[in-house]
């Protein structure tokens, strides 16, 4: 079992900026975690934010490409800088894992557009106001 905890959320002005954290703990020895970032506004569905795929590219959201900028450090921590929030950007953020294994031959190919995650953590609320 993977335990995701997010961190980082709060409330900020229009324009302003916040980072997000997550860490990873669990899941198998050998394994590394393929993450990402979803969330979801006030009587939305949750939508994919932003991932990083095995190899390490990133995929964007539309609605936050040049704005938000997804990290991974090492093995099992990521974050998720956000510049020029907006107040549609207000929502639960969520952090997703994958467990892959490299010395397998494992890859781990995701992308926002697919909320297929095998785990995700509780969220933390970001707030921006106009």
């Amino acid at each position: 079992q993977v335990h995701l905890v997010e961190s980082g959320g709060g409330s900020v002005q229009s324009g302003g900026s916040l980072r997000l954290s997550c860490v990873a703990s669990g899941g198998r020895v050998y394994g590394n975690y393929c993450m990402g970032w979803f969330r979801q506004a006030p009587g939305k569905e949750r939508e994919g934010v932003a991932t990083i795929n095995s190899n390490g590219r990133a995929t964007y959201a539309d609605s936050v490409r040049g704005r938000f900028t997804i990290s991974q450090e090492g093995r099992n921590t990521l974050y998720l800088q956000m510049n020029s929030l907006k107040p549609e950007d207000t929502a639960i953020y969520y952090c997703a894992a994958e467990i892959f294994l490299p010395r397998y031959g494992g890859t781990c190919e995701k992308d926002p557009s697919r909320d297929d995650f095998a785990y995700y953590g509780q969220g933390t609320q970001v707030t921006v106001s106009s």
